[in-house]
């Protein structure tokens, strides 16, 4: 007992909050709102990358400093300066593209969103999925070569903006039209953003992979390559043999069948049956076959 009182004496009676008045209260909200719309806007870049990159090297550094290991605290330390200067310079478009969109946001509604049908993290709606999959088979059939693109937490913008826009609902028949040979749009790739068809004739990076097969063709490695710089799902459906392949951080998964393609677009699609909620703070909620 008299430890315990000692304990409380020494430590517990000492601790007092501190006075708290209402423009500190407004300073941490403020502080809040430009901390979460930063973490939210580098998340769905291609910053996020770099930024765990980051994160990984300061757990090295405290390591450093914990053990003393002075040779590698000093690497750090002198990279630093010259580390953000390099972030600045390669992501500049990045920071350009922040800045028009805050200055074309909704203030209001990007703190309180009302949600009265369903959630909206919710990609693409069991329709589209539908269509999708539909689509992807009858041009299999075909043998007509498809390059799909959908969209998740990463934006495509920037490649969006090298095709030409549709901006149309999604359907079967629209996308068997699209990748019919000699029609104006079928060259490329198409990219869709939840329920939208946004645009056509898209051009994609290539995939330096060396692992992957020589009898694959530009269309698998733009496939593959899209996959790698963010976290889009992209279908592949091969001129050649009329097979379909998915590709999917980095990694390309052929000849899969219908089953295996509607799994892999549900857990895209992030479905959710939540109704009539009111959200007061915008957030996300958060067995792979081998390649051939």
């Amino acid at each position: 007992m008299d430890a315990i009182k000692s304990f409380v004496n020494k430590y517990l009676i000492r601790l007092y909050l501190p006075k708290i008045n209402l423009p500190d209260i407004l300073e941490v909200i403020i502080l809040a709102f430009l901390i979460y719309h930063l973490v939210k806007w580098i998340k769905s870049t291609r910053a996020w990358s770099l930024v765990k990159g980051i994160a990984v090297i300061m757990v090295f550094w405290l390591m450093a400093i914990l053990l003393e290991l002075n040779v590698i605290q000093w690497i750090i330390r002198n990279t630093i300066s010259v580390g953000i200067i390099a972030v600045i310079v390669l992501f500049q478009p990045e920071f350009r593209k922040a800045l028009e969109r805050l200055g074309q946001k909704n203030i209001v509604k990007s703190i309180i969103a009302f949600d009265d049908s369903k959630d909206k993290n919710e990609k693409f709606s069991d329709h589209t999925l539908n269509e999708l999959i539909k689509a992807t088979f009858e041009l299999a059939k075909a043998k007509t070569g498809a390059l799909v693109v959908i969209e998740e937490d990463v934006s495509l913008d920037e490649f969006i903006n090298t095709g030409i826009l549709v901006e149309a609902i999604i359907s079967s028949e629209l996308l068997i039209n699209i990748f019919e040979d000699n029609t104006p749009l079928h060259d490329g790739a198409v990219i869709v953003r939840g329920n939208q068809i946004v645009a056509a004739t898209c051009y994609l990076p290539l995939s330096d992979n060396k692992q992957i097969s020589k009898a694959l063709g530009t269309r698998h490695r733009a496939g593959l390559g899209i996959s790698e710089i963010s976290d889009c799902l992209t279908i592949i459906v091969s001129e050649q043999t009329g097979k379909v392949s998915i590709a999917k951080g980095g990694k390309l998964i052929r000849n899969i069948d219908e089953d295996y393609l509607r799994s892999k677009l549900t857990d895209a699609q992030r479905k959710s049956t939540e109704v009539k909620k009111i959200k007061l703070w915008r957030g996300r909620i958060k067995n792979e076959r081998k390649v051939d």
